[in-house]
């Protein structure tokens, strides 16, 4: 059995079918560890909903910023809608329902053996233990029968720090936040969520979550995406997948057992225009 860990696929879903070929993934025996944004911007975003939901248990996918999005705008939680979305098909599907009831079903986070699974990062206070109970509690809500009240209070950027005194809506915003949007951080772990692009773009006084001297979660290999200026990162102790299949990179597959790397070319189908 292997197992192999798949960046940012966002609705890519020609390039992640030969991803699996290229990997010759078998359900009956491999797994699938997916680090969340499934749907959103590429044009298959219905077709990769159902192709992983037809895995099964052979999939492990976390929730993303563009997963959670979708839940949003199904539920009218969002409040604008960007230009650039291609959720229609999803939210126009016959099996709509069946498909957003599965999404909200996936974790936050996911922790096994030396590893964490999760889309954005983890604050540097945060082991990988106590992330995965904190997620559990957002998971509760998604999952609950106030899941409407939960993801009509979701958006937002503050706080912007976490407390382990914050209560209700707040303190779920943080820990999603932390988990599907964060790239820079202060040493203190307050966010920042407007800067993108690459590591030098970091506004003063922020690191690159990783990058905190001292974080808690050092001791495990975090497995992660949505930073796709950063490209593909492999250190002992971080697995950075988001390659920017999107923006006309590479969809990226690294098998765990071994950290041997597999990689497709994005359809020319699918790409979008590199921003600048």
């Amino acid at each position: 059995m292997s197992t192999y860990a798949i960046g940012d696929i966002q609705g890519c879903h020609d390039s992640l079918q030969r991803l699996l070929d290229l990997c010759a993934f078998d359900p009956a025996l491999d797994r699938l560890w997916l680090v969340g944004d499934l749907v959103n911007r590429g044009p298959k975003s219905l077709e990769t909903l159902r192709l992983i939901k037809s895995f099964g248990e052979a999939a492990v996918t976390v929730l993303g910023n563009h997963d959670l999005y979708l839940l949003m705008v199904a539920e009218g939680g969002a409040k604008y809608r960007g230009k650039d979305d291609t959720l229609d098909a999803v939210l126009g599907a016959p099996d709509r329902d069946e498909l957003l009831d599965w999404l909200r079903r996936q974790p936050l986070c996911h922790t096994e053996g030396d590893f964490c699974l999760v889309h954005a990062g983890l604050l540097p206070q945060w082991t990988a233990k106590r992330a995965r109970e904190l997620a559990r509690e957002v998971e509760a809500k998604l999952q609950g029968k106030d899941y409407r009240d939960f993801i009509l209070n979701l958006w937002g950027s503050e706080p912007a720090a976490w407390d382990d005194d914050l209560k209700g809506w707040a303190r779920l915003r943080v820990i999603v936040n932390a988990m599907t949007r964060m790239r820079f951080c202060t040493k203190k772990g307050v966010m920042e969520f407007k800067v993108k692009g690459k590591l030098n773009n970091a506004p003063g006084g922020y690191l690159p979550w990783f990058e905190v001297a001292g974080r808690k979660s050092a001791d495990s290999v975090l497995v992660t995406g949505h930073w796709s200026a950063l490209g593909l990162r492999i250190t002992q102790n971080l697995l950075a997948l988001d390659s920017g299949c999107l923006w006309g990179g590479h969809l990226t597959a690294v098998r765990l057992e071994d950290r041997r790397v597999f990689q497709v070319d994005c359809s020319p189908a699918e790409a979008l225009p590199l921003k600048q």
